[in-house]
């Protein structure tokens, strides 16, 4: 546990240094603040407008940072030969998988935290708030989504350079939380190979639009029941654990060479 910890701790100073989060920051707050002094289609800055566009972007910057973040935290130790060292401690690739992953999403964890504090802020400036229970509700799904993006990341950069493990997860994502709650609906009309193909993509991709409650936040409605909300998080907690064991199952064996991925 205490090497899971330290490696961890290693991210942090990593992703820190390189400053990732503050670009994100930054570009929020333009994009907010920009935002309240527009008047896009004639809705100026009505509170509804603000949180809605507002959550959108702290969705979006929350993703990118999850894929970024986690991606790079094996291949770059690959690339520049630290992993030879790191490895010839007494390490186990499990502890070194769960560390990776344990660094990158709490980090992600702290950088989206802070963004829905700032557009909370943003958001009680202009006269208007979130219902508390439904906001615990979706900052917890959207920290378990973001759990189950970084394990996904750490999941394919065990086997794929960098540029491919971004590539894979940004896509692999994007497909899931768009294309999966419509294919009910296109498989009405498809048969044979085309609805079977259908079919196994729906039933092998993560569910990601269970985790969105942005509706609910923006318009203040009712908490979700107590009962599907822990489904939900349930589901994610062993989502995020079948892919970390995929993760470690494809990095135990691996041979490293080094210079293999420079």
């Amino acid at each position: 546990m205490s090497s899971v910890l330290t490696i961890a701790g290693v991210v942090w100073l990593e992703v820190l240094r390189r400053k990732d989060v503050y670009v994100l920051f930054i570009l929020l707050a333009a994009f907010l603040i920009a935002l309240l002094t527009l008047d896009v289609f004639g809705l100026g800055s009505a509170v509804g407008y603000v949180k809605e566009l507002g959550l959108l972007l702290v969705w979006l910057f929350s993703w990118i940072l999850a894929v970024t973040v986690s991606v790079r935290q094996l291949t770059r130790e690959e690339e520049q030969g630290t992993i030879f060292p790191l490895l010839a401690k007494p390490v186990t690739r499990w502890a070194l998988i769960m560390g990776k992953w344990l660094g990158a999403w709490s980090i992600v964890v702290a950088a989206t935290i802070v963004f829905y504090l700032f557009l909370a802020g943003i958001v009680i400036w202009r006269g208007g708030g979130f219902g508390l229970a439904i906001l615990i509700q979706a900052l917890v799904l959207h920290l378990a989504l973001l759990g189950i993006i970084t394990a996904l990341g750490i999941l394919f950069s065990t086997r794929l350079n960098g540029d491919a493990a971004t590539t894979l997860s940004l896509v692999v994502t994007l497909t899931a939380y768009l294309v999966l709650p419509r294919v009910p609906g296109l498989i009405l009309n498809e048969h044979g190979f085309r609805r079977n193909c259908l079919l196994a993509l729906y039933y092998a991709l993560p569910h990601l639009e269970l985790f969105d409650l942005r509706r609910r936040l923006v318009h203040n409605y009712d908490p979700v029941s107590a009962a599907t909300w822990f489904q939900v998080a349930l589901y994610g907690v062993l989502l995020m654990a079948l892919l970390l064991l995929l993760a470690w199952l494809a990095y135990r064996k691996k041979r490293l060479v080094r210079g293999a991925l420079s």
